[in-house]
């Protein structure tokens, strides 16, 4: 199934003619703008800043993907039912609307099964794999409301996948020390966008070094797979996260070259990345480790510590904006929601929060999503962007 490109960032100017003249609008066209703009303000009163939270679901979730549209996939919460299943939630209408199912499913009552989810670029589309499901990729079509089928069957189980943001690549992410695996897949325009085997596969990353400890703390600095995975906005390149064992480790960043993961270049960083996030232009990384945040320059290599804190980011699609989340506000028990200018390293639209688990801008940057894992919502909608 060929995989929608549609840019709705697009803009097309043009310059008004010799003569033009301006002409009322008709009627009705005024009177939908007018309602929308009451449901806009209707909305609005209830908030008295540039944020809205709201209940999405009730309980708790193992593991959740906001997309681009402001849909949720999620293991359902136990407040709904004994028996796990893939669901689908939307964060501006709440509530559930569909449960995914594969063939030859059993009911799952185990907690905490693995999972991860990775929405196509227009989120018609959603990749998913899941520890009560047999050991393969699942691709949804989220409109048709069916199964397409499975791909890239694996051992060890891929904790993170991406897809690029035209959909053109695709890729899945596993940990299990020198089991673990970085595979890529090309997308093709047939109805079954990719092939069982991929593209391209990496192990252990070219030149990667255990780091030295003492003997007797074991396994401590060895390589231990791969985590938050992520490609560039250009689609020429993939950054990943390599995860190293033991809690005074320094994680990596390895960057490679998009389809054939051939040229690798890593960056050791400073403590455990627990997210990373491109900037528009492709040529930076805000990553955040051990609980701050920094910039890489991909180019020169050289990075930078950010004057603020922050477990997760994610850059605004065109301008230059990165929306963070930290644990941890000064004399405060709470965390934080907040954007920044990248450029003046400013901090701007700071709300309190807890337990935020994922960030996700809408497509056209004009609003963004925050999920924690039991279900509050977070949506930034600001009037100028």
């Amino acid at each position: 199934m060929p995989v929608d490109t549609h840019d709705k960032s697009s803009r097309q100017s043009t310059n008004s003619a010799p003569g033009q003249q301006i002409v009322p609008a008709a009627a009705q066209g005024l009177a939908v703008r007018s309602a929308a703009l009451v449901v806009r303000g209707l909305r609005d009163l209830a908030r008295d800043s540039n944020w809205l939270v709201k209940k999405v679901f009730a309980g708790h979730t193992s593991r959740l993907a906001i997309s681009t549209t402001g849909a949720v996939a999620a293991i359902s919460s136990s407040a709904q039912a004994s028996a796990k299943r893939v669901v689908l939630y939307d964060v501006e209408s709440s509530g559930v609307t569909l449960a995914l199912s594969v063939p030859g499913e059993n009911p799952a009552t185990e907690k905490e099964l693995p999972a991860a989810f990775a929405w196509s670029p227009s989120a018609r589309q959603l990749i998913a794999a899941w520890g009560a499901w047999q050991p393969a990729l699942h691709i949804f079509d989220l409109q048709g409301k069916m199964q397409l089928g499975t791909f890239g069957d694996f051992n060890n189980f891929p904790g993170t996948l991406a897809w690029s943001e035209h959909g053109n690549y695709f890729a899945a992410a596993s940990a299990g020390g020198k089991k673990a695996s970085l595979r890529l897949w090309a997308a093709s325009g047939d109805a079954f966008p990719f092939s069982a085997a991929p593209t391209s596969e990496i192990g252990i990353p070219d030149g990667f070094e255990r780091q030295t400890y003492e003997a007797e703390f074991g396994e401590e600095g060895a390589f231990g797979g791969y985590g938050p995975t992520f490609f560039s906005p250009d689609e020429k390149a993939l950054a990943a996260v390599i995860e190293i064992h033991g809690d005074w480790a320094d994680d990596s960043i390895v960057l490679a070259d998009v389809p054939t993961l051939r040229k690798q270049n890593v960056f050791q960083a400073q403590g455990h990345i627990t997210d990373l996030a491109w900037t528009p232009d492709s040529k930076q990384i805000v990553y955040c480790a051990a609980g701050q945040a920094y910039q890489l320059d991909i180019e020169s290599m050289c990075f930078e510590s950010l004057p603020f804190g922050a477990e997760l980011c994610a850059c605004h699609p065109h301008l230059p904006l990165c929306l963070c989340y930290s644990s941890w506000l000064r004399n405060s028990a709470k965390g934080r929601l907040f954007l920044v200018d990248l450029n003046g390293k400013s901090v701007f639209d700071e709300y309190a929060a807890e337990g935020i688990v994922d960030l996700r801008w809408s497509q056209d940057g004009s609003k963004a999503y925050a999920m924690t894992r039991d279900g509050m919502a977070y949506i930034y909608e600001p009037p100028l962007i």
